[in-house]
């Protein structure tokens, strides 16, 4: 009971590990729509989101998580950003902003 205690402790006090936004953009499907480097969409009116700002890319997500943004292609989006959680979709967002337009 002692052993598995200091275990659980130490879980708690180790740092949350920082979501990969590069194995996230593959996991969550990212690169089936807008490519795998985020310049090459599969669909003409789907948007390039390489090098998109990361605040703008962070908002938009949530936004079409929430179904504060509907409009556009959003519902295509709609139905994946159950998959993502904040953190990772922060994470996504630090990603493509890095990406190369």
């Amino acid at each position: 009971m002692k052993h598995a205690m200091a275990l659980l402790l130490a879980a708690l006090a180790a740092p949350a590990m920082a979501a990969d936004g590069a194995k996230l953009y593959t996991e969550k499907t990212c690169n089936a729509c807008h490519g795998p480097t985020g310049n090459k969409p599969l669909m003409p009116d789907y948007p390039k989101i390489a090098g998109q700002n990361a605040k703008y890319a962070e908002r938009q997500m949530l936004d079409i998580k929430s179904g504060a943004r509907a409009n556009g292609n959003s519902a295509a989006m709609k139905g994946v950003m159950h998959l993502v959680n904040d953190e990772e979709i922060k994470a996504l967002a630090d990603y493509i902003s890095k990406l190369k337009p």
